[in-house]
């Protein structure tokens, strides 16, 4: 199948996702065995409980609970009093118990909601129907790298890492909505301190629930599963085609299935893997190991208490507070990292010198972690130096150009800003004199400009001002070089 009709002006899609957040706990869900065995030779992160040996009982990881509810609480969810484990029951080389233990009809966490951003328009808000706690399954291997193999090879390790499914209500519209929601998502569980997220070890995964209908209608259409969707792009770009699949068989008179579907990211298109199961298929019953799990009253509220401020109430603050640009406030508070960052460089500065620092944040240092592949954990540049920066611009000590200069040598070398001002005598010349001379030399080399400056040309000063930064080699005040110049023109 090629290329769909994407004119599907006429529809509308109806979405929702089921996302999986491995929790960050050190060991599995319902063992001692290494949850942070990411890498580790196959099979070696197992024990009889996750690899399912006759005999071998469960135990409740404590640690993964807590992370869970935290989640739940972070995202505005209603924590059951009372949750109930069941088995799942389906077999597949990757699962050696031939059921996976998860929660059904009790979840332990319901309701809730999250409010996500969107480039055009106002903010969305999905509502969340459930989340629940849920063991991993292992990893099939049908290749080693470029070399497609002739057998499938089993890797258990993954069996029992501690999950949380978070399951949203069909209130998602498009796939740039769908997209939003999962960045938002991705930073509440990050701030929380569920999750790291990476996607890349299989920290964070996502199917999506889909179905179209006819603009003006309010039943739901035929609910489509897809699945293999392995970044937040190709949830995007598989909803949207899913939108003109749908939408093109129902066009044609068609009739769609209720089914599983694989996204091709080479491709760029959703194939049919199997017939969607119903919960009755995977014959869901309470796990006779494995109490309830209670949520104590007490528990929960210092759970709650211990909670940071989310990264949405951040940028109102910043965006308030602070008085900084909805996209400066939306960038530092994108990363808890970053945001605690750029709070201990500002703590305690005017508000001018704090917009300095905004600047210096997000052109120098994000730049420079950009490009070198850094979190901001492991920044050479301590906040502290980043301050003195943005003291030693406001004070006229460092131009911005010299500045980035005292920047990019801290970086390397991890000398402060002071140090390196006295060592490469970085500051900035202020002295009028010598600023005069400069300013007598580029206006006698540049008599056009001169000219243009007179007959009210003002864009000519930056030509002049070029000319004089030449000759001190970019350490002249810019403001005072900009007001001798005028001065030297109308005498």
């Amino acid at each position: 199948m090629g290329a769909v009709d994407m004119n599907s002006a006429d529809f509308e899609m109806v979405a929702g996702l089921e996302v999986h957040c491995q929790l960050a706990t050190k060991t599995k869900l319902f063992c001692s065995c290494d949850a942070q065995s990411f890498g580790a030779q196959a099979n070696t992160a197992v024990c009889p409980v996750c690899t399912g040996q006759p005999g071998a009982l469960p135990v409740l990881n404590r640690a993964a609970v807590e992370l869970g509810f935290k989640a739940a609480l972070a995202l505005g969810c209603r924590l059951e009093g009372s949750s109930v484990f069941a088995r799942k029951n389906y077999f597949y080389p990757d699962l050696p118990k031939a059921y996976q233990i998860s929660q059904y009809e009790q979840p332990f966490a319901t309701g809730g909601g999250l409010t996500f951003g969107l480039k055009d328009g106002p903010a969305k808000r999905a509502r969340i129907r459930r989340i629940h706690l849920e063991e991993d399954a292992g990893k099939l291997l049908h290749a080693i790298g470029s070399r497609e193999l002739d057998h499938t090879l089993v890797d258990l390790n993954r069996c029992g890492l501690p999950l949380v499914e978070i399951v949203s209500e069909p209130d998602l519209s498009s796939g740039e909505e769908a997209h939003a929601y999962l960045v938002a998502l991705k930073e509440v569980l990050i701030y929380a301190g569920v999750s790291s997220c990476d996607m890349e070890k299989g920290e964070l995964r996502c199917d999506a629930n889909v179905s179209v209908r006819r603009k003006g209608e309010t039943a739901l259409g035929t609910k489509v599963e897809v699945k293999n969707l392995n970044s937040f792009k190709a949830v995007k770009e598989a909803l949207d085609h899913e939108l003109g699949r749908q939408a093109a068989v129902l066009r044609e008179g068609g009739r769609l299935l209720q089914e599983s579907r694989l996204w091709d990211h080479e491709a760029r298109r959703t194939e049919a893997m199997r017939a969607k199961e119903e919960a009755h298929d995977y014959r869901y019953f309470p796990d006779p190991d494995l109490p309830a799990l209670v949520a104590e009253p007490g528990w929960v509220e210092s759970l709650r208490a211990g909670l940071p401020e989310l990264p949405a109430a951040r940028r109102e603050r910043y965006a308030g507070a602070l008085g900084l640009s909805d996209y400066d406030a939306g960038v530092l508070a994108s990363q808890r990292a970053l945001g605690d960052y750029f709070e201990d460089a500002a703590r305690g500065l005017a508000p001018a010198a704090v917009k300095t620092v905004v600047n210096l944040i997000t052109t120098e240092l994000l730049g420079r972690l950009n490009s070198e592949g850094l979190p901001v954990e492991r920044c050479p540049v301590p906040a502290a130096a980043i301050a003195r920066l943005a003291i030693l611009i406001q004070n006229g000590t460092l131009s911005t150009r010299l500045a980035k200069e005292a920047f990019a040598r801290t970086w390397e070398s991890g000398k402060g800003p002071d140090e390196l001002v006295a060592e490469l005598a970085l500051g900035q010349i202020s002295d009028e004199g010598q600023l005069r001379d400069w300013v007598r030399s580029a206006l006698g080399a540049n008599p056009k400009a001169v000219e243009d400056l007179k007959a009210g040309k003002d864009r000519a000063i930056g030509r002049i001002v070029g000319a004089v930064m030449k000759l001190s080699k970019g350490k002249a005040n810019p403001a005072l070089v900009n007001r001798l110049i005028k001065e030297e023109t109308k005498a």
